[in-house]
């Protein structure tokens, strides 16, 4: 859905432009026309991109490439961490354009068969923390700071919520995890910059879908 920041900037611009529009000689139907042109393009949003509009034309943009790049590198890492743990991807997508054609919301995943079992055993669970992490580890190694990872972060916790473990082991086993693979992808660093850049050269942009199904 439209991104309730976009929905109120839009607000307050079209609010702002009905106080000053006068003021600078605005005729009231420029002003009209301006604000139904807003609020149509956030129901178009909404309607056909899901809220994700603005990321869309951000991706196709000169600068959009770095933008894709850095999703590229996330999932890059669930990649190689996954082939390190036997754990089978059923597919990788990045950008908002592949995700929006596969119907999601999102800037990017890597999606994993959901596991067998709702309560998994000790062994089991410290994979998935391995490879949930991943994403945000290769940020970290490659940008210095991660800011992706929502999604992997709260389905991380409800396994382990599911599990029967306390907190405190679910936090250490989580830390332990985490060093391991930070240390795995540093070992392994040029694959995970060669898996990004296959990656990123796959991703569809706007102005480049066609050439691409060629």
């Amino acid at each position: 859905m439209t991104s309730p920041l976009a929905a109120g900037l839009a607000v307050a611009l079209i609010s702002l432009l009905a106080v000053v529009g006068p003021l600078l000689g605005l005729p009231p139907a420029w002003i009209a026309l301006l604000a139904a042109l807003g609020l149509g393009g956030l129901t178009v949003d909404a309607a056909s991109f899901s809220g994700r509009g603005g990321h869309l034309l951000a991706e196709a943009l000169p600068g959009g490439e770095g933008r894709l790049r850095r999703i590229a590198v996330h999932e890059a890492g669930h990649v190689l961490v996954a082939g390190e743990e036997g754990m089978p991807v059923r597919r990788v997508l990045v950008g908002s354009l592949a995700c929006l054609q596969a119907g999601q919301a999102a800037g990017g995943c890597t999606e994993f068969d959901p596991p067998e079992h709702a309560k998994l055993p000790l062994e089991e669970l410290r994979r998935w923390s391995r490879v949930l992490q991943a994403g945000m580890a290769a940020e970290q190694l490659i940008y210095g700071a991660s800011v992706g990872g929502a999604d992997d972060r709260a389905l991380l916790g409800r396994l382990w919520g599911l599990s029967g473990h306390d907190v405190a082991t679910a936090q250490r086993e989580q830390r332990r995890a985490r060093r391991e693979t930070d240390q795995l992808l540093r070992r392994r660093r040029p694959e995970l910059e060669a898996e990004a850049a296959r990656l990123l050269a796959a991703a569809p942009r706007l102005g480049r879908v066609r050439l691409q199904e060629a």
